[in-house]
């Protein structure tokens, strides 16, 4: 955890200031209503938003130690909760949907908002945010944290937003996927940047999480880069598979002078030489990176200019492949005849040919992601490259992909023309119901199914 700032602590404690010179906080103290609090967060919780977005976009390793200075009451409170449900999201968690570790920041927030003389107002919006951190978490660390809870009215409320239902793992996935949502497009992570090879172990997974949502996000990640210099300089951590998925992460995201470039090529090259395994390492990972949102070609270019292409491995021979479709574009016929003859020499489900699909796919995901329900017609083109690389790939999972993405858009195209006797419903339903059966996408009773005419149910008495 970093310590804040000047400017951004010396712009807390404006804030503050005006927060305690306040007349609307006067006659708040002097009245208690609700209402007058409701104008108090209207007045300061922009401005400690903003701020808080400020240090999240440019000094991310600040947050925590930002967050934890709102919990002191000169701020009345103001901003807790939704920095609460930052502290909830920012927990790392394993396959269970399950807090790898405690998450203690949430706890410390929690805690505030209890003791805060406020808490009546707080607590109309923070019980989702404790039902999920709370599903996240265990039974005794949960229960640890009720003990400390003196007020018998607030622990009361507390044990109402457990809820039993979320010790089932389906329903806690779909609890923290639809409460993740709402904040899919904030930068609230933070991290803390190891500097021993224990804490490199322990605590590595939690800084993975916190880049990758950095990059998915997008954004100014200047900051991070001495850092992650620093980390990719630690004699200590060279040889292991963190240092490997560290030097992917700042190859493919992050861009580098001349001298950056250098230095990372000299650690990489030297990884891929003595590391056992490291080139099919990377490329697993990077199959993982392909699977995320905030990866282009951008990134293969980054990466394809610093490695040595003329050492000879899996992760030389596929770069030489993604260089010649990013080139061509995946639609070029030379691209395609590339493609098959590095399929042809390829096992199917090796790591390379598990990477050269994910690039396709994203390919065809950019695509269809552009259409609108008017370009119909060049959707029906675009099939034809998508069959290509069906027939090429033979591989039940990206066929299952494509199909999504193409299903998606057909039900797009259903809602917006809903005239059965119309040329635009009449030219999709021909072309679905040839094009879909042939590419195994719909067997011809499905066809049926989705253009039938449903029946209006009849009214009583009729």
């Amino acid at each position: 955890m970093q310590s804040l700032g000047d400017q951004y602590y010396n712009s807390l404690n404006e804030i503050a200031a005006s927060i305690q010179e306040s007349p609307v906080l006067a006659q708040y103290l002097e009245e208690e209503e609700d209402d007058l609090y409701n104008d108090l967060r209207l007045e300061f919780e922009p401005r400690l938003s903003e701020l808080h977005h400020q240090v999240a976009a440019e000094e991310p390793l600040q947050l925590v130690t930002f967050e934890k200075y709102l919990l002191e009451p000169v701020f009345e409170g103001l901003y807790l909760p939704r920095i609460l449900g930052y502290a909830v999201l920012r927990g790392e968690i394993n396959d269970q949907y399950r807090y790898v570790r405690p998450n203690d920041h949430f706890k410390d927030i929690l805690l505030a908002i209890c003791a805060s003389p406020h808490f009546e107002q707080l607590k109309k919006r923070i019980g989702q945010s404790i039902s999920v951190g709370f599903a996240l978490s265990s039974d005794i660390w949960i229960t640890n944290l009720l003990s400390i809870v003196e007020n018998k009215r607030i622990r009361y409320f507390l044990q109402q937003q457990k809820n039993d239902r979320f010790r089932d793992l389906k329903d806690r996935i779909d609890l923290y996927m639809r409460y993740s949502n709402q904040f899919r497009n904030e930068l609230y992570f933070s991290a803390d940047f190891p500097t021993s090879l224990g804490e490199m172990k322990a605590n590595f997974s939690a800084l993975r999480q916190f880049l990758l949502k950095r990059f998915e996000v997008g954004g100014d990640n200047s900051s991070l880069k001495e850092k992650i210099k620093g980390f990719l300089d630690n004699k200590d951590f060279y040889g292991t598979e963190e240092y490997m998925e560290m030097l992917a992460m700042f190859g493919n995201y992050i861009d580098l002078d001349p001298a950056e470039r250098l230095s990372f090529a000299t650690h990489f090259e030297r990884e891929r030489r003595s590391f056992a395994e490291f080139d099919l390492r990377y490329m697993r990972f990077l199959i993982g990176l392909y699977k995320k949102p905030g990866i282009d070609a951008i990134n293969d270019e980054r990466m394809a200019a610093a490695i040595d292409k003329n050492w000879k491995d899996k992760i030389t021979d596929y770069y030489h492949i993604g260089e010649k479709i990013h080139r061509l574009g995946y639609a070029d016929p030379e691209a395609i005849e590339a493609v098959q003859e590095f399929y042809n020499n390829h096992e199917g489900l090796s790591v390379e040919t598990e990477c050269l699909r994910q690039l396709i796919l994203r390919y065809v995901t950019t695509a269809m992601s552009g259409l609108s329900e008017r370009a119909y017609s060049e959707y029906f083109e675009l099939t034809k490259i998508f069959g290509l690389y069906i027939r090429i790939f033979g591989n039940s999972q990206f066929n299952l992909d494509v199909e999504k993405l193409s299903m998606n858009y057909v039900d797009k195209l259903l809602k917006k023309y809903i005239d059965k006797r119309g040329k635009d419903y009449q030219d999709i339903k021909k072309f679905v119901s040839t094009q879909f059966v042939d590419l195994g996408f719909l067997k011809d009773k499905e066809v049926v199914e989705i253009f039938k005419s449903r029946r209006k149910k009849r009214k009583a008495g009729e």
